[in-house]
């Protein structure tokens, strides 16, 4: 793990992408204490500062109902990570165990799990969110849902892949000799093998999550106002362009900075991991 470290603030991009994620994190959680008009948040209108290009003390302008663009773009990075853990939180594990169960299991399980997942795999990741939240009442609570659905089957692909590679390894078929349990063999035996492909995935992911949620925004099926959504500003604001251009450009300048340094990260992670497997 320190030599993991070590390697990361060696490497310029991995740098940027822990600088970028880290000022992504620090103002979600401080978003109160670092915002000048945290009351924006909510359903408040200012109508005397209506639509105004950035200026003191609104430095990335106002919206169309008065409110401060900065303090909401700051209060989205909270709801867009929220999302993004809240996702990866649940998906993960279920994907995880389903393909260790089919890659070490074989047979009729292996058909069944892996036949299931490949349908999941077959609907572009979008569409079935979007098809998913046609059927429910667009929110945030949904939204997790709907995204949830659709991202543990790349995790059931990506264990099951490697449990296959590694089932027939020395260390899996000295503790079959040795009597070990099948699930001891699994989660205890192959499982840490599958850690670092996971880590970096999940690196990776969280840059995908939130793109894919402000995708569900932008398009009235995700979080709902006035929740600050990056997703649903850049929407409001894409009816207003080029003249209220502060509307779309901040907002969308924020998921660009969130998605790049999770993307970096995540690269960085693949080539350090994949060298040292």
């Amino acid at each position: 793990m320190s030599r993991t470290l070590y390697i990361l603030m060696r490497n310029p991009l991995s740098l940027v992408g822990i600088v970028l994620i880290g000022l992504v994190v620090f103002a979600a959680i401080f978003a109160d204490f670092i915002t000048p008009f945290p009351e924006h948040v909510g359903a408040v209108v200012d109508f005397t500062n209506f639509n105004q290009p950035p200026h003191w003390p609104n430095i990335f302008g106002t919206d169309l109902v008065g409110r401060d663009l900065f303090t909401r773009v700051i209060f989205a990075f909270r709801t867009s990570l929220l999302l993004a853990v809240v996702v990866l939180t649940i998906a993960v594990p279920i994907g995880v165990v389903i393909g260790l169960i089919a890659g070490y299991t074989g047979g009729w399980v292996d058909y069944v799990l892996m036949r299931i997942t490949d349908v999941f795999l077959s609907i572009p990741p979008l569409v079935l969110a979007m098809s998913i939240m046609g059927l429910l009442e667009p929110s945030l609570t949904n939204g997790m849902l709907a995204v949830t659905a659709m991202w543990w089957p790349w995790y059931t692909r990506l264990v099951y892949n490697i449990v296959r590679s590694e089932r027939e390894e020395g260390y899996v078929l000295a503790a079959e000799v040795v009597g070990a349990s099948r699930w001891h063999i699994m989660f205890r035996e192959i499982l840490p093998n599958c850690v670092p492909a996971i880590i970096t995935k999940m690196t990776l992911d969280c840059g995908f999550v939130i793109l894919i949620a402000s995708s569900l925004s932008f398009l009235g099926l995700g979080v709902q106002p006035p929740t600050p959504d990056l997703g649903s500003m850049v929407a409001e604001g894409a009816n207003y362009l080029p003249d209220s251009w502060w509307l779309t450009v901040f907002p969308g300048l924020a998921i660009l900075i969130a998605v790049f340094g999770f993307n970096l990260l995540g690269d960085a992670l693949r080539d350090i991991l994949g060298s040292e497997s």
